[in-house]
């Protein structure tokens, strides 16, 4: 017996519903996938990183957009909701709606247990089809950890990580900083969560050291 084919949508249909409903929703391959709703400390996060970044911002032809501008990734027809955006010179836009931004040059995302392993993987490597972006920044909400990959000219990517509140992240495609007790004011962390991530992220580290 033949499985019954989802009925699928094409952009055009997505947008115009997108720009009507309550939630947010991606789309990819003509079917939509709801975006579940986000923590205390993912909100607050965010406002952080914002008003860091839009205080440097003030004096340079660059904008930080959170949650709710779409990404269209042209090549695989794909539009995406990021964290946090960072766009540059001239925003480029899909229509005059103004809400689907094509040029993003640095993407922050906030990792949750829910969508940790698709940032990390499927969004990642969507994300970089993306001629104009260049750097990808992936904040845990769980402990204070934040981790970069930067694009090189030969299309490899370098890897740093902050684990201090000391450290500053220096983003070098808009040149400006996010220092980590600036990304973390006023977050606080569950300390059984905290132990379970450290270790996790000790197994984690043990198993990729030859």
């Amino acid at each position: 017996m033949l499985l019954e084919e989802k009925n699928k949508i094409n952009p055009e249909e997505y947008l115009a519903s997108e720009r009507e409903s309550e939630i947010r929703n991606e789309y990819f391959d003509g079917e939509i996938f709801a975006m579940a709703g986000a923590s205390r400390e993912h909100n607050q996060i965010s406002a952080n990183i914002v008003r860091v970044l839009g205080n440097q911002f003030v004096e340079k032809p660059c904008s930080v957009f959170s949650s709710d501008m779409k990404v269209k990734i042209k090549e695989i027809e794909k539009y995406t909701y990021p964290d946090m955006v960072v766009v540059c010179e001239e925003e480029a836009f899909e229509d005059e709606n103004n809400d689907v931004l094509l040029n993003p040059i640095v993407i922050i995302e906030i990792l949750s247990d829910s969508t940790e392993a698709y940032d990390r993987g499927e969004k990642f490597a969507h994300y970089q089809l993306l001629n104009s972006f260049k750097e990808y920044i992936l904040v845990s909400q769980y402990l204070c950890r934040i981790e970069k990959f930067t694009r090189q000219d030969d299309e490899t990517w370098i890897y740093s990580k902050y684990q201090s509140a000391e450290h500053v992240v220096k983003i070098e495609a808009v040149n400006c900083v996010l220092p980590v007790s600036e990304i973390y004011r006023k977050v606080s962390f569950d300390e059984h969560r905290l132990k379970r991530n450290r270790l996790k992220i000790k197994n984690a580290d043990t198993k990729t050291t030859p």
